[in-house]
């Protein structure tokens, strides 16, 4: 059945501008003023922008974590997403050494089938470059179409990867059309300071952040753009958190050097002091990398605005704060890392961004959608209304109020980190390839609506 989207202002990275959109199946098929809506439903959207869908690319769902694992499978966690007006996301599939690849992904495929009710894809983990592993990711890229490939540079003896295996991961990467991305922190220098501060005696979840300094964050960014370049390939650095990554990454991009980064919504509103929270609360804000000095936050928002930084992720990463952030009670290092955010990713940015001036409304687009289809093979299938696109739309109230509580959102978890947040911008309707997914705030979608994306090889944006 059509649809005819009428009395919004369509809203893309690059324009803005009044029109009707008319929708037949799962495609955009006119975009105007007197169009063909013969037999059309007629969907009222005055007063809302008419948005691209917005794309998540950084979440953690049904994922293992020390010893627990994150509150969200892909049903809940992609039914929060499509209340905040994403409509499709890139989850990170975990390997173990010694695992073959594609055993990894049909455990990713096992934990989506029949739950998510909004498209999906997948990052692969890449824990070890050996012969078995670079051959094997021939298929990856080709045949399932998972074209972004993830290497830890933290987490010690558990998902740390060591130089030579990114290197290898780079080189392979540039042969098969692979975006390579990196969690970027020192490992072995997190890992002495931790046992330094628990030796001392220094337990309270505030540790997290003293012993994961920006400056370790800053080495480890440097250290992968160095590879990268010797290795002439192309990195993704994810949840950038700090000015000193920003400095590494604006000065490779100011060589011409293929560098794209990625910040989150936490560090655009959050800081250190959070994490300092009496009777053990601090521990809801337990992250990696973690909450940094406030006065980072004006660097990351330059950043966005300058096209240094090209994607705003969630990180959805939740865990309960009762029986789960719990167990890091008298040892910091057993708080599962992780927050709750995919659903206030886009109001968060629309909020704190564009209605303060740091970001243009068609930044916004670009960083929550446009970029992220672009960066990961989904573009112009995802990422913006055109003829022949996707019909993943938003309509988006920019005027309502609203404050943030775990009362009131979706995610599957007992506390928001944004919690009594008075914030401007909401979401009222959500189609994902045509068809409703919320409808006037209530969800109407079904659990495996959602479809596996098999994205296209990496092209420079």
């Amino acid at each position: 059945m059509k649809k005819w989207i009428r009395g919004g202002t369509v809203v893309t990275a690059a324009d803005t501008y009044q029109a009707d959109v008319l929708v037949e199946g799962e495609k955009v098929v006119a975009i105007g003023y007197n169009l063909d809506t013969t037999g059309a439903e007629e969907i009222d959207a005055t007063g809302c922008y008419v948005l691209p869908g917005g794309i998540d690319p950084h979440t953690h769902l049904d994922m293992p974590f020390g010893g627990t694992v994150t509150s969200d499978n892909f049903f809940t966690g992609t039914k929060a997403a499509a209340f905040g007006g994403t409509t499709s996301i890139i989850d990170f599939c975990l390997t173990s050494k010694g695992e073959s690849l594609q055993s990894a992904i049909s455990t990713w495929h096992e934990k989506a089938r029949g739950k998510a009710v909004i498209d999906y894809g997948f990052h692969l983990m890449v824990s070890d470059a050996n012969d078995q592993v670079l051959e094997e990711l021939e298929s990856v890229v080709a045949n399932d179409g998972i074209t972004s490939l993830k290497v830890f540079m933290a987490y010690k003896n558990v998902l740390m990867a060591d130089d030579e295996t990114l290197f290898k991961t780079l080189i392979r990467a540039k042969e098969l059309g692979a975006l390579v991305q990196v969690h970027a922190e020192n490992g072995d220098v997190l890992d002495y300071l931790t046992k330094q501060a628990l030796a001392e005696g220094n337990t309270d979840p505030i540790y997290h952040a003293y012993t994961r300094p920006p400056e370790a964050e800053g080495e480890a960014t440097g250290r992968a753009i160095a590879l990268t370049a010797l290795a002439d390939a192309q990195l993704y650095v994810v949840h950038v958190s700090c000015a000193d990554a920003v400095r590494r990454i604006a000065e490779a991009r100011e060589k011409g050097w293929n560098i794209y980064g990625e910040t989150c919504p936490q560090y655009l509103v959050l800081d250190i002091t959070d994490l300092d929270r009496p009777d053990f609360e601090g521990a809801k804000y337990v992250w990696s990398p973690p909450l940094r000095e406030k006065w980072n936050q004006d660097v990351l928002w330059s950043a966005l605005k300058n096209g240094i930084l090209q994607t705003v992720g969630s990180d959805h990463c939740p865990f309960n704060f009762a029986g789960q952030k719990e167990l890091g009670r008298g040892d910091f290092t057993k708080i599962p890392n992780g927050g709750p955010i995919i659903e206030d990713r886009l109001t968060l940015l629309f909020s704190e961004g564009v209605r303060q001036g740091k970001i243009s409304l068609n930044q916004f687009v670009d960083l929550t959608s446009t970029k992220v289809a672009k960066l990961f093979g989904m573009f112009p299938q995802k990422g913006t209304i055109a003829v022949g696109s996707d019909a993943d739309i938003v309509l988006f109230d920019p005027a309502a109020k609203r404050t943030i509580s775990a009362e009131t959102h979706h995610m599957n978890v007992d506390y928001n980190p944004f919690e009594g947040k008075e914030v401007y911008g909401e979401v009222v309707s959500v189609l994902s390839r045509g068809s409703f997914v919320v409808r006037d705030k209530q969800f109407v979608g079904q659990a495996g609506a959602g479809r596996y994306l098999k994205r296209s090889r990496f092209t420079r944006p």
